[in-house]
């Protein structure tokens, strides 16, 4: 996994999080931290968080790596 993608994994995780409190208690975390939703800093956080939903695509369609491994057969 690049640097981008796990960059991109953080802010989604972020965002995920911050859904998650509006959802079940109203509370708008990244408004509360920068300012209210109009704010400038604010929406760029949201507009990060959204980009990397993007990035994330590439990830669900990116094939599995291969984790098996041959059986090791020198026994001694």
């Amino acid at each position: 996994m690049s640097t981008l993608q796990r960059i991109a994994l953080l802010l989604i995780i972020i965002g995920a999080i911050n859904w998650g409190l509006i959802g079940f208690f109203q509370f708008d975390l990244v408004a509360a931290i920068f300012g209210g939703q109009d704010a400038a800093l604010a929406r760029i956080i949201y507009g990060l968080v959204g980009i990397s939903g993007l990035i994330a695509l590439s990830l669900l369609f990116k094939p599995a790596e291969v984790t098996e491994t041959e059986p090791d057969r020198n026994y001694s």
